[in-house]
């Protein structure tokens, strides 16, 4: 009869333990699931990110293509779809060499291009999905002869910060539109790379003329807001 009672006290014992471990299976299951659930949603909003994003891309960049399809074989200009830039390649019309001034012949393509430009990004297509218009200044890796490499990237930096800090100045002070200098000032930036974006020929060697240009590129929100979605 003792033994019987043993036996009814440890079933009695086990039952509650038992059940607490159903629970305890229950809530992770939960967790899980929410999860899961939760990973499932981020993918789901991040490729809904990417998706309006190409989508972005691809429309302004047809949008510039329309709107200079005349005018880019003149500037020897191109854009480039993948990081949508507007690239000048023609070293000679930019800045003289070693020097930070403008040349004449660079303004006038500058007051023919820069108003059409920051209209299209700042219409109401656009402007919301900006995150940054840089003006980028590149050089090649040459300065002058008997300067050492790390010498020559350094010249090269200061050089080409100059040089897009003059565009800006130029083109900023060339719009009247009170409305467009305010965005312009919150959205244009002057970035000099001296030599680190070069340029290569086909056999590898350094092509100076074209590492020698100066850029507009245009950045989306898309990933400012792929990081917000990761960060929450």
């Amino acid at each position: 009869m003792k033994e019987l009672n043993v036996n009814q006290d440890s079933e009695s014992q086990w039952l509650p333990i038992s059940d607490l471990m159903s629970v305890l299976m229950i809530i992770f299951l939960l967790i899980a699931v929410s999860y899961m659930l939760k990973v499932y949603l981020e993918k789901e909003k991040i490729e809904e990110v990417a998706v309006t994003y190409n989508k972005l891309q691809n429309e302004l960049y047809d949008d510039l293509s329309l709107e200079f399809a005349a005018d880019l074989k003149k500037w020897n200009a191109e854009i480039n779809k993948q990081n949508l830039s507007v690239r000048f390649k023609s070293p000679e019309v930019l800045f003289s060499m070693g020097s930070a001034n403008i040349k004449n012949d660079f303004k006038v393509v500058l007051d023919d291009f820069f108003p059409r430009f920051i209209n299209i990004l700042h219409s109401d297509k656009y402007q919301n999905e900006i995150d940054e218009i840089r003006i980028e200044g590149h050089t090649s890796s040459y300065w002058r002869t008997n300067t050492n490499e790390n010498k020559a990237y350094i010249y090269n930096m200061e050089l080409s910060q100059d040089r897009t800090r003059k565009v800006l100045e130029y083109v900023l002070n060339k719009e009247s539109r009170p409305q467009l200098v305010s965005w312009i000032m919150e959205n244009v930036t002057a970035n000099g790379l001296s030599s680190s974006r070069l340029i290569y020929n086909d056999d590898g060697t350094q092509n100076r003329e074209l590492s020698r240009r100066v850029e507009f590129r245009v950045k989306t929100n898309a990933e400012r807001r792929i990081a917000k979605i990761l960060n929450q």
